[in-house]
């Protein structure tokens, strides 16, 4: 009997080693992937990602939108305004529950 649970308490302890380890050889994998050096076509993907956020943050929006974009834009906004009773679109709305507050009673 005492065998039989000395077993069982291997196989549990077996079982969780196995799972950190493969979680710890899996992180590991990760870190020794970004040591070693990128594939070309990697590398040239994030150097655009990195090229695109320098550009949008020196442009303060969207990169590369010309006038027809701008001029679009702003008609979409007045069309939106004009639908929804204007406002700013760019602002959450402030919303007031304001009225009688309703109890529901559990019949008995």
């Amino acid at each position: 009997m005492a065998l039989h649970r000395l077993f069982q308490l291997s196989s549990v302890l077996r079982s969780a080693v196995t799972l950190t380890l493969r979680r710890n050889i899996g992180i590991s994998a990760v870190l020794f992937q970004r040591a070693k050096e990128l594939d070309p076509v990697q590398k040239l993907f994030l150097d655009k990602i990195r090229d695109y956020n320098s550009k949008a943050k020196t442009s303060g929006g969207i990169v590369d939108a010309g006038p027809a974009y701008q001029k679009n834009l702003g008609e979409e906004v007045t069309k939106l305004q004009r639908l929804y009773g204007g406002g700013d679109l760019n602002k959450f709305p402030d919303f007031k529950f304001t009225g009688h507050c309703c109890v529901m009673r559990v019949a008995s």
